[in-house]
């Protein structure tokens, strides 16, 4: 479940970075959660 959280945060990210509307900071930090996310599961799946 965080694996598709991850890629539909940074699909948004990349969605903002294309559009001519973007929101400013949130899309950046939406890619840092999504990173964030990514680099836990990495670390918990070792882990385990």
């Amino acid at each position: 479940m965080l694996e598709t959280i991850a890629v539909i945060l940074l699909v948004l990210w990349v969605l903002g970075l294309v559009s001519s509307y973007t929101m400013g900071g949130l899309v950046h930090i939406l890619l840092v959660i999504a990173v964030v996310i990514v680099l836990v599961r990495v670390i918990q799946g070792r882990r385990l």
